[in-house]
């Protein structure tokens, strides 16, 4: 044990007294692994960054709320089974909560109906297109994680007196009133008035397709005479026990059987969606992508180990008259496949060390850029590209150094 812990120290003084004296070879064979690493830790940061944002908006749908539409979410191939449906109206949700009322062990806690239609926000000379408006309940409060900038949500008197208050994003308010406060200011939604009551904080965007901060929330009452509900609307449905949300599910089939009145044997003439439908359709998206990525990084280090090889090869070409001296004077097989192995994985340490450095980087400069992008520079990732260098030196650097070892002292002495 002694013997080798001393040929292992002897092996890392004259790899890295190798590695200094062949500074500018060491560090163009190094580039490749450098760019390996890099390729590895950047892919695995984006991975890793797109998986957050995923999660990140697949909660801002709620992960224990159901969605009573009329339409399934997804690729639907047989649209003439879904389009004569009749729509969900509003009422309804009354109907399903006095059900739900009525079961002591529901795993339904509440159903809120919400209508929704695409206008145009103004006020005075500024304007924001594309802005969904939402017509809803006070219950709506209770169904959503969003909290206040200012102001407050409109409550039970305001709902049923069809009062035009609203609660407008983030997004919209900024752009309205361009860090005045919004509070008892008068907006007109698709060219009618409304008091805006409260501001939501900044939520973020849904994969970037639909934005939680460019939406207003106005009474339902109040929706009905702006915009009418003959196009159907919605029911958003809250569990007790998201961990039970397909019992849950089930449950809210059969309710809504028997508020639309369906008979036994009928199709359902209504759709149950829940979040775990668009991430069935978005996983084998994302897995297609850290294929495509790890294969292109995989690729870099591959090219990277071919480079270390072969600079590992000259190497021992270059210095067989010392391997034989060495062998002569009694040096085992061993100290010498560990002395070129361990220069080979030194060399790969020191390209996976700046790699990181220059992730890091380029991880902060990403952050800096594009803030709504979840990136962070993970600790897991270090070691994995530590991992991963120390593996290219041994795979790379086992050929030649186990050629070098098993070199006949008497021909190596007599090398030109």
């Amino acid at each position: 044990m002694k013997r080798l812990l001393y040929e292992l120290t002897e092996s890392f003084r004259i790899a890295f007294a190798q590695i200094r004296a062949n500074k500018m070879r060491s560090a163009l064979t190094a580039l490749g692994v450098i760019i390996g690493i890099v390729a590895v830790t950047l892919m695995g940061t984006a991975i890793r960054g797109i998986d957050t944002g995923f999660q990140n908006s697949l909660n801002m749908l709620g992960d224990d709320v159901l969605y009573v539409q009329k339409w399934p979410w997804g690729n639907v191939e047989d649209w003439w089974n879904y389009v004569g449906r009749p729509p969900i109206k509003p009422d309804q949700a009354d109907k399903l909560n006095a059900l739900i009322a009525q079961s002591p062990n529901s795993l339904l806690a509440l159903a809120v109906p919400v209508a929704g239609r695409g206008t145009t926000a103004k006020f005075g000379e500024n304007k924001v297109g594309n802005v969904m408006t939402f017509g809803t309940t006070a219950d709506y409060s209770r169904i959503v994680n969003a909290d206040f900038k200012e102001g407050r949500f409109f409550n039970d008197t305001e709902e049923v007196s069809g009062r035009p208050v609203c609660v407008l994003g983030f997004d919209i308010a900024e752009a309205l009133f361009q860090g005045r406060s919004a509070l008892e200011q008068q907006v007109f939604l698709n060219g009618h008035p409304y008091l805006v009551i409260g501001v939501l904080t900044k939520q973020g965007s849904f994969l970037g397709l639909f934005s939680f901060d460019n939406q207003a929330v106005v009474p339902l009452e109040s929706f009905r005479k702006a915009f009418g509900t003959r196009r159907g609307s919605e029911l958003r449905v809250k569990v007790t026990d998201k961990s039970r949300l397909e019992e849950a599910k089930e449950e809210l089939v059969g309710a809504m059987r028997r508020v639309r009145a369906q008979l036994p044997g009928e199709r359902d003439n209504f759709s149950v969606n829940e979040q775990g439908a668009i991430k069935a359709q978005l996983d084998p998206i994302k897995q297609g992508i850290a294929m495509a990525g790890l294969f292109i990084t995989g690729l870099s280090l591959f090219v990277g180990a071919i480079g270390i090889m072969n600079i590992t090869f000259v190497s021992v070409k270059e210095r067989t008259k010392e391997i034989g001296t060495r062998k002569a004077l009694g040096a085992r097989r061993r100290t010498i496949l560990l002395q070129f192995l361990i220069e080979a994985v030194a060399i790969c340490l020191i390209g996976g060390l700046v790699g990181l450095s220059l992730t890091y980087g380029l991880v902060l400069a990403v952050g800096a850029a594009f803030p709504a992008f979840p990136v962070e520079f993970s600790v897991s990732l270090v070691f994995v590209s530590m991992a991963v260098s120390v593996v290219v030196g041994i795979v790379s650097g086992f050929a030649p150094a186990w050629g070098a070892s098993r070199l006949d002292p008497v021909v190596a002495l007599r090398y030109e």
